[in-house]
């Protein structure tokens, strides 16, 4: 006889749509910034947009890329 476990996996979304956690290629960071994907890159490399580098792809999470839109707009309204 094999005894079950019974364990609470609600709080655990797998594939969900969740945005604040969405984790984005390059292409998909260029189309929310709209910029060009190159352009993307180059700053991700530059360390001057947020980005981690998986294998020679770059990620990009939404959430951080908003905090970092938020922070250049600050940026600018002080100049």
């Amino acid at each position: 006889m094999v005894k079950q476990h019974h364990r609470d996996y609600g709080s655990i979304i797998i594939g969900g749509n969740d945005d604040a956690t969405e984790v984005m290629t390059s292409v998909e960071a260029a189309e929310y910034l709209k910029m060009h994907v190159k352009t993307v890159c180059r700053l991700a490399k530059e360390k001057k947009i947020p980005a981690k580098k998986v294998g020679s792809e770059w990620r990009f999470l939404r959430s951080v890329l908003d905090r970092w839109l938020a922070q250049e707009e600050e940026v600018v309204r002080a100049e």
